[in-house]
């Protein structure tokens, strides 16, 4: 019944304020521009998440030498896999962390606690987030043992002689920095700063992107990212803090990637 009341009272509250506070101008044109950023981001993600795409694409329009450079930083000591998935997280912290924090600071000349990142009052719901936590470890690893799932974890595959150090270390170290900011994206920037436009309701609209960034990973991936979007959104609402997602987010990914590791 807590779990249940925490929601209520989250969505019933912020329903509250934004009845009591109207959005003003200056409310739905920081939404605009982040709306903005969130379709011009994930597309950005995408294509140049991608080192081949950005090297093909840079040397057709001219800019060879650049071009060189990512082909040379993708080949350096013949692990094109660790460097690839370097670029990826990269591409991720650039578009999901650095340009909304300049944005947010310069642009929205707010402070960047408004957007989540803050640690007063990170705690608030843990209990949910335990929860969460031990939920989902039993299913990682009943879909662990399925095909779909080996296929795509962990991101980094071992070669059968390789220890995990020193890549897949390297590895788990940078996609913890992608979570922080992949939390702070779709939880902070989206979620806390459309808030003052739409309520509660922009948990919902923050869930829509945060579950196609899922498309072509397992289904059962997919269909959870939608209840985990809502869930952590709600929290961050809740707490104004993205950090015990940041937190719960990693906690899973590398349970998913150890427990494929040891099935195989």
């Amino acid at each position: 019944m807590k779990i249940i009341s925490l929601f209520r009272d989250t969505w019933t509250d912020e329903n509250r304020a934004w009845l009591q506070n109207p959005p003003s101008l200056k409310d739905h044109v920081r939404t605009i521009v982040i709306l903005i950023w969130t379709a011009l981001g994930l597309s950005i993600v995408e294509y140049w998440g991608n080192p081949v795409f950005a090297a093909s694409t840079l040397r057709e329009i001219g800019f060879h030498s650049i071009a060189q450079s990512i082909s040379d930083f993708i080949a350096i000591n013949n692990n094109a896999q660790l460097h690839s998935l370097i670029w990826w997280a990269g591409t991720i912290i650039v578009v999901y962390l650095i340009i909304p924090v300049f944005i947010t600071r310069f642009a929205f000349k707010i402070p960047l606690s408004e957007m989540g990142l803050r640690l007063r009052g990170s705690l608030q719901g843990w209990q949910l987030y335990v929860l969460m936590l031990f939920i989902m470890i039993p299913l990682v690893y009943y879909f662990s043992g399925t095909a779909s799932f080996q296929s795509r974890y962990p991101f980094y595959k071992m070669r059968p002689d390789e220890g995990i150090w020193p890549n897949f270390i390297i590895w788990e170290a940078v996609y913890f920095v992608q979570f922080l900011a992949l939390e702070f994206f779709f939880r902070g920037f989206i979620t806390l700063g459309t808030r003052k436009s739409f309520g509660f309701l922009s948990i919902f609209i923050m869930t829509i992107p945060y579950c196609m960034i899922h498309f072509g990973k397992p289904m059962p991936e997919t269909i959870a990212a939608i209840i985990a979007g809502i869930v952590l959104g709600t929290l961050s609402m809740k707490s104004r803090s993205v950090l015990l997602g940041v937190l719960i987010h990693y906690s899973v990914a590398i349970t998913m990637d150890l427990m494929a590791l040891a099935r195989h």
